[in-house]
């Protein structure tokens, strides 16, 4: 007989520990394990982390056998983990109806349960009673599973359970927007049972979409049939969020060492080296201790403070738990793993001799480690006074059985018996390897043969969507509606995947569908259901992001393929010529870089070997039965272009007579009548959209309050029809006791009456053939669809000659508006039918998850309403036309900004540094201040004008707004037999950093038309948008806008000896604006909160203009919580004015100063305002020290404040700042110690 090698004997040692630690408690039946000898229930995660040890010895076994014993034990342990495994998975089969309800609802109500009965694999407590929504917990079942199945394992074993696991992953891909209970199963810090987004549940979750996808869960035995499908796009989903959050945890935690088990091991789920260092970095010297790591900072759980008879904390009780949170050991068996896969030796070495230190010997010598160490209740006064002096004890279970199992494979990998690919062989180690650029691969085909000789003329050379066949080219809906079948099992009754939009990532790969190649065009070419893809500049906008995503995102084999489609929308108005900016677009790409990306343009067939394949196997014949049953299917418009090229009508293959069910177009035939040119308007030009918008709602019984703005108006008088006045000057009152200030009467609008005195709609029919515009069109559809609703026939051939509905004439208008580019119209017409922007929900999602808050409506509250969680789309949809008082030019245009800004936050997230609530409404203000302002023109024009912005424009303008950068705004010239009743508008960035050529060509025309106007004589501005002096930023001819004088009037400039004025008023308005823009998008300095939270230590609260922050906060939250910052804003919000609301941020900015000086306190209640008031008093006596006329003393009549004091520049003997610090200085003297500087 062969004497035992030392390895051998060492690794029988482990197997002791192990056996005596883990398996001793393993149920037979079930194969579950217990928390511990206490607590006898079954946690997933728990059970999870807690056979880890095994598996890892059971490979251990396998790779040093010395003999056949040794073999024998390897299968032995390898069973133990696959019947743990099984039995989880009974578990939560058991619960297929939860998970069923979760895909659609993600309700804490219809999650599955976070553990169960180890004996039974049944439930323990009720849904309500425990807080079981743990998406980590569901993701590291799944990221193990697809580990060990990648090792060898065979855990899945039928067709019915690989339908389950599918499920599960629909059940976790939405974790990115999912509020949970997270890894310690409190949710908020406080216990109160409140789910928030964490980072560790997103973290996991994203590990195990990327782990399982494309992984055949019947290993080497399996087919087609037992691979797991992931949509790619939801898995960058998730990692922009984490990366976003990192290193914070989530709102009331600013750090937690379960961020450990993300960055590294077993997750490694972010790719940023330098974001993974400086989580462990934060978690390192804010947690660490001499005995492990504290959860988070304030974590009152088994601490010699917490008050063990109440289950949740109160709010200001937090503050006890700081400096004593019990330290867990196993934290350090985190940090062992992360050294051994970073191979730092010099920390595995480290963290070993400590862990060493803490582990408790039981019975026959063996280590065990356990769950934390507390501080004894007789030290507790001497912790506080000198943290991490006193010895603690160690106290919960022992061992903790996740902790041992975690230190006995750090103890296997150390030392040899493993490699760490042997525990990783999905190689997830190496996602912060460098990785080399991405080629994207577009092809451009041709809608028709007339547009592919418009592009060879141009020397471009593409195929024609038929001629790529037998590649089959799909609009990207048709991909979502193919997977809603994906997962699909009747057995289980599971529905498969949610009908979800997919995005780039997920359509730009080759799918094999019976054995047929398709290829689907992305989502944002769309026309059908926004108008955002009629407008080509926004088509060459959003190619421009997705190109930059996919190069920045792919991570698959291959590279990805984007298919891009010309269509006849992409010529120019006569429909004879490429349009410009399609035609640049295709030069560039041409070039092979565009947007940042490398990119290669060919035809498709040269792709296919290039390319990433998925062969979609669950569409095969089995599955016939079940695919021409009713679609939900809510869109059903797809154009004819797509269905000439997809399957022959006559086919027999049932996936084929599916398609063609998907495809199936309905045809907008024409109805409308021509319009009329020459013809009078319908409605006078004095009575604007807007009076009939009102008279509508009248007709519903609703009354819509007046857009508020803060700045007064004063009204340019012109015949141009307008739709709204978003800077009108109406206090928000309440629905009950609006008062109108002109009552509206169907006789005003001159509608047409029969002989008993009722609206003649007969009349009003004959009146749509005569239109002059589109717009009357739209403005006579509107009322019938109020007054007769949207399937009333109208009749336009004559009675009893067969009708066509309202809405259908309104969708046709929509076509016809969109064809030439009418964007006010197109908005108008959206907002009557209620189109919804299909990714609406998406956009709302993907903000609130980069921890912004929305608010919508037109401010102040109560009409403004604030979104702090996703919500389902017709639920935000319903809120933001209830936020919009029914108006539906804001609604639209609320939906159009929320897409914008979710475009922005994934894009550019630096724009939204230190903003947390995006205030919609407030932004379309700002907007069409702006635009009052630099085209010099009423506040109703300007509201016109923003509305006529093309999709392009608008987003420009945010994107301006956004970033701060100074831009001019022109009127473009319109050719006169356009049919547009509205102005056009160009922006460009002023200013030649970053800007293209053509933009530094406008700057250079602008600079020399500049030089010739005349500086006295304001700009002509022509009804039509037509104006020959185009250029209407002169410095010299606009006054910027002041809170007395918003839409750019003349400021009085004298002449003669007081014309050294002139130049001054050249560089007048920017501070009050850099301040109204700031204020408006909620831009706060860094470090302004925790500047908030130092001063609150010294202070009984501070109050803003009436509303109270009390000092109590910072003994519930720490200065680093988004949760703090959360509360800050919301007392900041109160302040109606944005210019305001941003000198009170200076003012706190100047009490954080006088906070830093070593005293202990600096008063009671701060009245911040009444701080900034003595600045401006200040202010305005040395202003009349200096014989300062009244134009400079006047004060706006809302604050109080000068508004020269507006206009200051913070720094320079005259600027904010000084003042400030004077009257702080003031405010605080009492406090501050004697030997402090006298002020000057």
């Amino acid at each position: 007989m062969r004497s035992r090698s030392n390895s051998g004997v060492r690794l029988d040692g482990y197997a002791r520990l192990v056996q005596e630690t883990i398996l001793s408690h393993q149920n037979p039946v079930t194969g579950l394990l217990p928390a511990s000898t206490q607590k006898k229930d079954a946690w997933v995660r728990d059970n999870v982390y807690s056979v880890l040890a095994v598996w890892g010895l059971g490979m251990a076994y396998r790779k040093n056998a010395d003999r056949d014993e040794d073999k024998a034990k390897a299968y032995e342990l390898e069973q133990s983990v696959v019947k743990l495994m099984q039995g989880l998975l009974q578990c939560m089969m058991r619960q297929v109806d939860k998970v069923e309800k979760f895909k659609h609802t993600q309700s804490t109500k219809d999650c599955l349960h976070a553990k169960y009965d180890t004996p039974t694999c049944a439930t323990v407590v009720e849904d309500d009673q425990w807080g079981h929504l743990q998406v980590d917990a569901t993701s590291i079942y799944l990221l193990m599973l697809a580990q060990m199945t990648a090792s060898g394992l065979r855990i899945i074993s039928n067709l019915d359970e690989v339908a389950f696991i599918q499920n599960l992953v629909f059940y976790i891909e939405a974790a990115y927007k999912v509020a949970d209970y997270g890894m310690w199963e409190r949710g908020d810090k406080t216990n109160q049972g409140i789910p928030e987004l964490n980072g560790s549940s997103i973290g996991i979750a994203k590990a195990a979409l990327e782990a399982i996808d494309e992984l055949d869960l019947f290993g080497a035995h399996g087919g087609p049939k037992s691979v797991i499908h992931v949509q790619p796009d939801e898995v960058e989903h998730c990692q922009s969020i984490l990366c976003s959050m990192l290193p914070r945890a989530s709102t009331s935690k600013e750090i937690d060492a379960g961020l450990l088990s993300v960055i590294s091991f077993p997750a490694f789920a972010v790719e940023d080296a330098e974001l993974v260092a400086i989580t462990k970095s934060e978690i390192i010297s804010k947690l660490q201790g001499r005995y492990g790591c504290c959860r988070f900072i304030r974590d009152g759980y088994r601490c010699p403070k917490e008050d063990p008879s109440r289950l949740h904390y109160d709010p200001a009780e937090l503050k006890l738990f700081e400096n004593i949170e019990c330290e867990w050991p196993v934290f350090w068996t985190y940090l062992i793993l992360d050294g051994i896969f970073s191979e730092d030796q010099v920390q595995v070495q480290e963290y070993r001799e400590a862990l060493e230190g803490v582990l408790i010997r039981g019975k026959n010598g063996i280590k065990l480690l356990p769950e934390l160490y507390s501080v004894p209740h007789d030290k507790v006064e001497e912790e506080y006074s000198n943290p991490h002096s006193v010895d603690r004890v160690a106290m919960g279970q022992l061992p903790h059985m996740w902790g041992q199992s975690l230190y006995i494979l750090g103890c296997l990998l150390a030392e040899g018996f493993l490699a760490p690919g042997e525990i990783d062989p999905l190689n997830r180690r190496f996602s912060t390897n460098f990785k080399p650029d991405v080629v994207v691969q577009v092809c451009v085909l041709a809608e028709s043969e007339e547009i592919q000789e418009l592009l060879s003329d141009h020397g471009i050379n593409v195929q024609t969507m038929s001629e790529v066949l037998p590649i089959r080219v799909m609009p990207a809906r048709i991909l979502s509606h193919v997977y809603v079948r994906l997962g699909n099992c009747k057995k289980l009754n599971l529905s498969g995947r949610p009908y979800r939009h997919i995005r780039v990532l997920g359509t730009s790969k080759f799918y094999e569908i019976r054995n047929r190649f398709y290829i689907f065009i992305p989502q944002f070419l769309d026309q059908h259901h926004f108008y955002l893809a009629l407008d080509n500049q926004m088509i060459v906008e959003m190619l421009r992001t997705e190109l930059a995503y996919l190069s920045s995102c792919w991570r698959m084999t291959g590279r990805p393929t984007l298919t891009f489609p010309i269509t006849r929308s992409m010529l120019d108005e006569d429909g004879d010529a490429i349009d410009p900016c399609i035609l640049a677009t295709l030069r560039k790409l041409q070039d092979g870089y565009f947007a940042g990306a490398r990119v290669q343009m060919s035809d498709l067939s040269s792709f296919k070997t290039t390319s990433f394949h998925t062969r979609l196997s669950f569409l095969d014949e089995g599955t016939d039965d079940s695919l021409l049953e009713d679609e939900e299917d809510d869109d059903d418009e797809y154009g004819e272009e797509y269905s000439k090229y997809g399957p022959s009508e006559g086919s027999k293959d049932v996936f084929d007579q599916y398609l063609t069910q998907l495809l199936h177009s309905t045809t907008i035939t024409c109805h409308l009548p021509p319009i009329q040119r020459g013809q009078h308007h319908v409605f006078s030009a004095e009575h604007t959209t807007r009076d009939i918008l009102s008279f509508m709602a009248q007709v519903k019984g609703i009354n819509i309050p007046k857009s508020s703005m803060y700045l007064p108006v004063t009204p340019v008088k012109s015949k141009h029809r307008r739709s709204l006045n978003l800077l009108e000057v109406r206090h928000y009152q309440h629905s009950s006791n609006v008062k109108q200030h002109k009552p509206h009467s169907a006789a005003d609008l001159h509608l047409p009456r029969d002989s008993q005195g009722n609206t003649d709609f007969v009349a009003l029919v004959r009146q749509l053939k005569e239109c002059p515009t589109l717009q009357d069109q739209a403005d006579i559809l509107y009322i019938l669809y109020i007054m007769k609703g949207a399937d009333w026939l109208v009749e336009l051939s004559g009675p009893g000659q067969g009708g066509v509905s309202v809405r259908s004439l309104l969708e046709e208008l929509y076509v016809q508006a969109g064809a030439s580019k009418e964007w006010g119209l197109i908005r108008y017409i959206s907002g009557i039918l209620r189109k919804r922007v299909e990714v609406l929900a998406e956009a709302c999602t993907d903000l609130i998850s980069h921890h912004k808050q929305l608010t919508v409506g037109l401010p102040p509250e109560p009409r403004e309403r604030v979104i702090t969680v996703p919500l389902p789309p017709e639920e935000l949809n319903s809120l933001i036309y209830e936020a919009s008082g029914q108006d539906i030019s804001i609604a639209v245009l609320t939906q159009e900004i929320m897409v914008y800004l979710a475009m922005y936050v994934r894009s550019q997230p630096a724009l939204f540094g230190d903003m947390l609530r995006l205030r919609i409404g407030l932004i379309m203000q700002v907007m069409a201040t702006e635009l009052a302002r630099s085209l010099h023109c009423s506040g109703e024009e300007a509201s016109e004008s923003l509305m006529s912005l093309s999709p392009f424009g608008m987003k420009n303008l945010l994107h301006h707004i956004l970033s701060g950068k100074e831009f001019g705004v022109e009127r473009s010239m319109r050719p006169i037999q356009s049919t547009a009743t509205s102005p056009a508008i160009s922006i460009h960035e002023l200013g030649h950093t970053g800007a293209t050529k053509n933009e530094r060509s406008g700057i250079h025309k602008l600079k020399s038309e500049i030089k010739q106007l005349d500086g006295s004589r304001p700009l002509s501005i022509f009804s039509g948008g037509l104006s020959l002096n185009s250029t209407v930023t002169s410095p010299r001819s606009t006054r910027c806008s002041s809170p007395s004088t918003p839409s750019g009037i003349l400021s009085p400039v004298g002449t003669g000896p007081g014309d050294g004025q002139l130049h001054w008023e050249e560089r007048q308005g920017q501070w009050l604006r850099r301040r109204r823009l700031d204020g408006a998008i909620n831009r706060v300095p860094v470090g302004f909160y925790q500047k908030v939270w130092t001063i609150l230590q010294k202070c009984h609260g501070l109050s803003l203009d009436g509303y109270v922050l009390p000092s109590s906060t910072t003994r519930e939250m720490t200065a680093g919580e988004i949760k703090f910052a959360v509360q800050v804003e919301s007392v900041l919000n109160h302040v109606p004015q944005p210019e305001y609301r941003q000198l009170l941020v200076e003012t706190i900015m100047v009490l954080g100063l006088v906070a830093d000086v070593d005293v202990e306190s600096i008063g009671g209640i701060i009245h911040v305002d009444r701080i900034l008031h003595l600045a401006n008093d200040l202010f305005l006596n040395d202003q009349k020290s200096h014989s300062a006329s009244d134009y400079f003393l006047e004060k706006d009549p809302a604050t109080g404040i000068c508004n020269f004091f507006y206009d200051s520049a913070p720094s320079g003997s005259y600027g904010t700042m000084t003042y400030l610090s004077k009257a702080a200085i003031t405010y605080v003297q009492d406090f501050l110690p004697c030997s402090s500087c006298l002020m000057q």
